[in-house]
This record gives structure tokens, C-alpha cells and sequence, in this order.
């Protein structure tokens, strides 16, 4: 177990050096200059303009660039804004960081405490209305995209009925559209994985033998059917925390969150390069950890990984 986690860390590391790599590159590639837009309008002489270049680094080679970025971002120094001048790239991260924590936190929280028991629920009263209501609803919210039940949210209970605000935060208000679009779709992905999962371990024959000792259902149920059909969703629930980034990306676009996702939006239109940077690199780093995280959860709930 131990050389498998080395293995996997050493493996997320591989990752986020090709990501920065590539990351790096694609900005390089990107068209337009920053300092154009850092200077603006002012009239600058072209003497003014390379020395500013220089300062900031954009006169020496691209693989200089690099080496320096990402010996820094090792260090923890995530470099400056070059938008907003000489405001550390780490200051405006954490700015942002708690707003997008709140959304998927709650976002997950309430998609998981919803769609495991649903899915349970409809598996054991399969074929039943309960059931097909279910499948139905939760069909539905896998095929609805996410900026589409924002629109239509805010038109509804914002526009329409006036009770929520459509944009911005600062109360609890604030979050529930947002929140919502994010867990209508995981709630829904994983209702039906876990109606899925519970089917198929119903069947098996370590239930059957369970039943035939005599145990109540409930404890047949909780002991042995949930335990075992929670090992997928587990992995998938996982996933979806490290992928839930870039749905609140399009959330906050929409609803004007200030959270991760509307700073790296505001980022790529002005080219601030180093913002951007700093927050790919970031979200790659969420998703490697929650992969491994995954990883030992689902070795604590199956002995059986543990022994492989």
C-alpha cells in the first residue's frame, strides 16, 4: 500500500511538471503583449517601454522564463499581477479561494446527502413511481448544462419572483442559485450510479447468504448492500470534487461570483499571465490530490485493495 501511494505521488508530480510546462507555453504562444496593457494609453517613448519589459522579466528567452517562474512557484511565490501592478499573485488567489471553497463544499454536500439515499431508495423500491420519478429527474439533470439552469434560475427567481439576488455575494442569499446549478448535476450523476451499484450488489450472493442467517433487512441493507455499492460512487464522487472546478468557473462567470473561476476569467481577457498561470497549476494540483485522496479512501472501505 505504501509503494502504491509513492507511486501515485510520484506520478501527480510527473503531471504538474507537464502541466506548468504546457501551461507556460500556451501563454507564451498567447497573442498580445501585457505590458500593452499595462501601460494603457499612456504615450511612453519605446526606451520607457523595453525597460519595462525588462523589469518584469518578458525580454529574456521563454526557457529563462520558465526556470524563474517555476523555481519560484516551488518556493511558494506565485510572482506578482501584472494588471493589477505589484499585487502579489498569492494575495489575490486567497481572495478568492474561500468564496469558490464555499460553493463546492456546499455543492457536494448537498448533491451526496440527496443522491445516496435517493439512488438507494430507488433501487430497493425498483420499477416503483418513486423509482421512475427519480430516474426521470436525475436523466434530466445530467443533460441540462450548467449555464443554461443558471439563466434560467435567475430569470425565474430573480427577475420573475424577485427573491433572490441574481449577482455578487456577501450573504447567504448569494450562494443558493449558485450552489444549485453546481449540485443539480452531481446530484444527479450520482443517483443514478448509486441506484446502479445497489442493483447490481443486491444480487450477489454474499447478500443472499446474509439474508439466510437471519439479519433484518435494514442491517442486510446498511452492513453489507450500502458498504459495497458506495466502492464506485466513492471514486466518482472524488472525481467530480477535483472536476467541480470547472463547473463553478462557468457558475461564477454567470452569476458574477467572485470566487477562483471569475478571477481566471477576468485574467485570460486582460492577459495576466502570471494569474493565470498560477491558478492552472493550482486547480492541477486540487485535482492530483484529490486523486489520491480518493485512492486511500476507497483502500479503507475495500480491504481488498489493501491486500492487493
Amino acid at each position: 500500500m505504501f509503494a502504491y501511494m509513492v507511486q501515485r505521488i510520484a506520478q501527480g508530480f510527473v503531471v504538474l511538471f507537464l502541466v506548468t510546462l504546457l501551461t507556460f507555453g500556451i501563454m507564451q504562444a498567447a497573442p498580445g503583449d501585457p505590458i500593452d496593457l499595462m501601460v494603457g494609453e499612456a504615450q511612453i517613448t519605446q526606451a520607457e517601454f523595453d525597460r519595462i519589459r525588462e523589469r518584469w522579466g518578458f525580454d529574456r528567452p521563454w526557457y529563462e522564463q520558465y526556470v524563474t517562474w517555476l523555481s519560484n512557484f516551488v518556493r511558494g511565490d506565485l510572482g506578482r499581477s501584472v494588471v493589477r501592478t505589484g499585487v502579489p499573485v498569492h494575495e489575490m488567489v486567497l481572495e478568492a479561494a474561500w468564496p469558490t471553497i464555499q460553493l463546492n463544499v456546499l455543492a457536494m454536500i448537498l448533491a451526496t446527502s440527496i443522491a445516496i439515499p435517493a439512488g438507494v431508495l430507488a433501487a430497493v423500491k425498483r420499477y416503483s413511481i418513486f423509482d421512475s420519478g427519480t430516474m426521470i429527474w436525475a436523466s434530466a439533470g445530467v443533460a441540462l448544462p450548467n449555464f443554461w439552469v443558471g439563466l434560467m434560475l435567475i430569470i425565474l427567481f430573480a427577475l420573475t419572483l424577485g427573491w433572490l439576488p441574481s449577482f455578487g455575494a456577501g450573504t447567504w442569499k448569494h450562494l443558493v442559485m449558485p450552489v444549485a446549478v453546481l449540485a443539480i448535476n452531481e446530484t444527479a450523476l450520482l443517483t443514478r450510479l448509486m441506484r446502479g451499484t445497489t442493483l447490481e450488489v443486491m444480487n450477489q450472493d454474499f447478500v443472499t447468504t446474509a439474508r439466510s442467517k437471519g439479519l433484518r433487512e435494514n442491517a442486510v441493507l446498511i452492513r453489507h448492500i450500502i458498504r459495497n455499492a458506495m466502492l464506485p460512487s466513492v471514486t466518482v464522487i472524488g472525481l467530480r470534487v477535483a472536476f467541480l472546478l470547472s463547473g463553478t468557473i462557468v457558475v461564477e462567470t454567470i452569476f458574477g461570483y467572485p470566487g477562483i473561476g471569475q478571477l481566471f476569467i477576468t485574467s485570460v481577457y486582460r492577459l495576466d499571465y502570471q494569474v493565470i498561470q498560477a491558478v492552472v497549476v493550482l486547480f492541477t494540483l486540487f485535482v492530483v490530490v484529490a486523486n489520491i485522496v480518493t485512492d486511500m479512501v476507497y483502500a479503507i472501505i475495500d480491504p481488498r485493495i489493501r491486500v492487493q
